[in-house]
């Protein structure tokens, strides 16, 4: 009798288990048990660092390049745009480059610009394209002259292919504080080999007058440490638009796009705002939150013929950036994305969009994959399901910036809501191959980075078709 029960007990617990790990198996699919973190930072204060500090010293040399970043320069890997800024005259736009180190084989010569804002003066702002690079590459580029000059490095990307390794950092609304420091330092540590930027750049409109100019400056100076050796992919957010009436500035995002190049016409954008680019085994479309986006205009119309060129057999991972997310739980701008999702939620389930990254609410969230597409005015569900076609949307505005983190989530959190934290921090997607991607998010506590939040994904194109994987 002692034995028959003890099996009893024994086939009973076995039943617990195999419940315990349906429902947390289940939690991870279907939107069930999303986690609100505990965790409350002793944050630093969230204060721009002072322009004497170190991270903004110019470089030493007459008229010597400073504000150095690159970026994707075409459409497949194959080109980069370097970009500088010389203080005191135009100077030579020509990069020299060549695969070893103080030995240029090559040149291209660039375009040279500035502009004024106010009362500021910009330096001399220039923009070179150098194409025909060869994948997997390491080259070596030297901008300015003479006892100026300076010599930085980039790695090209290995050529498209599914089964591409790469890996991409994600960082939004990064600023110019202590917290902003910690942030991408944290990054550079990380081994990302490009930066998916999601908007909100330098904060500089917070400012007044010259000031708003001088902070741009300083902060094209602080991210120098990564954007030059390796391509930023930039994205437009509020704090670009520097619309100001009172001092006569209202031509939106006049210093963005005189400062930040991109390869909008290689995928036939017609304006640096949104474009696409492909890497590795990426597709990677940014869309400008800020830009007319309804039915018929031409952000609309581009959009709708880039998904029908996406190559899934060549990239198969797609991935959209934009600032405001369409997705969010966080009190601050709360449904700020509603219309977005309105007009393209659709688009975003046809074409099985792998991630959609967003900036904007200073805190991180990620949900899991649903959809609201079957909703409208007047019929339809009025809640967002599960939806195994939908995109995972995070929201990565944690960067660091001066106005401070968005603490207030509305509670209960929604069932859409797999994980949130008001904390600083930045994100990597390292892509393994054509059906599995690891994800992570690690949170700057205190100065340290510590990882918190990682996630397994397969690839919405390959891991949904079993006969597809046969094939291949």
């Amino acid at each position: 009798m002692l034995v028959f029960d003890a099996g009893i007990q024994l086939l009973l617990f076995r039943l617990v288990i195999v419940l315990l790990l349906s429902v947390v198996l289940n939690s991870t699919t279907f939107a069930n048990a999303g986690v609100t973190s505990s965790f409350v930072r002793s944050q630093w204060p969230s204060n721009d660092m002072p322009l004497d500090h170190q991270v903004f010293a110019m470089p030493k040399g007459h008229n010597a390049p400073h504000q150095v970043h690159v970026t994707q320069g075409d459409y497949d890997g194959k080109a980069m745009i370097i970009s500088w800024v010389t203080p005191d005259e135009p100077s030579s736009s020509k990069v020299q480059y060549g695969t070893l180190e103080n030995n240029y084989e090559f040149s291209a010569e660039g375009t040279v610009t500035n502009y004024t804002f106010y009362k500021y003066k910009s330096g001399y702002i220039h923009h070179c394209l150098v194409d025909g690079l060869k994948y997997n590459t390491k080259y070596y580029y030297k901008i300015g002259s003479d006892d100026s000059a300076r010599e930085f490095w980039f790695q090209t990307p290995p050529p498209l292919d599914p089964d591409a390794p790469y890996t991409f950092g994600i960082i939004g609304d990064l600023g110019q504080t202590y917290n902003s420091l910690s942030t991408l330092e944290h990054y550079m540590q990380s081994g990302a080999e490009t930066v998916l930027f999601v908007g909100d750049l330098s904060y500089a409109d917070r400012y007044h007058d010259n000031d708003i100019g001088i902070r741009w400056d300083s902060w094209g100076r602080f991210v120098e440490r990564s954007a030059a050796y390796q391509p930023w992919i930039w994205s437009a957010g509020n704090h670009e638009i520097d619309y100001m009436e009172d001092i006569g500035e209202v031509l939106p995002f006049k210093t963005y796009l005189h400062r930040f190049a991109t390869p909008y016409k290689a995928s036939k954008s017609s304006n640096p705002l949104w474009y696409a680019i492909r890497r590795a085994s990426a597709h990677i479309i940014v869309l400008s939150s800020y830009s007319p986006y309804v039915k018929y205009t031409p952000q609309w119309r581009w959009l709708q013929a880039e998904l029908k060129r996406v190559d899934r057999e060549k990239t198969p991972w797609l991935i959209v950036l934009t600032h405001i997310p369409i997705y969010s739980s966080n009190q601050a701008h709360y449904m700020e994305g509603e219309s977005m999702r309105v007009v393209f939620e659709k688009w975003f389930v046809h074409f099985k969009v792998d991630f959609v990254f967003a900036g904007h609410v200073h805190a991180y969230e990620r949900s899991y994959r649903i959809s609201n597409i079957n909703y409208n005015v007047t019929t339809g569900d009025r809640y967002p399901v599960p939806d195994r076609s939908a995109p995972v949307y995070i929201t990565v505005g944690d960067g660091g910036n001066q106005e401070g983190l968005a603490g207030r989530f509305w509670d209960p959190q929604p069932d859409y809501s797999a994980f949130r934290e008001a904390s600083y921090g930045h994100s990597t997607l390292e892509i393994k191959n054509r059906t599995h991607a690891f994800y992570h998010w690690n949170r700057n506590d205190d100065g340290k980075k510590v990882p918190t939040d990682s996630v397994m994904y397969h690839n919405q194109y390959w891991a949904s078709n079993l006969n597809r994987r046969r094939h291949h």
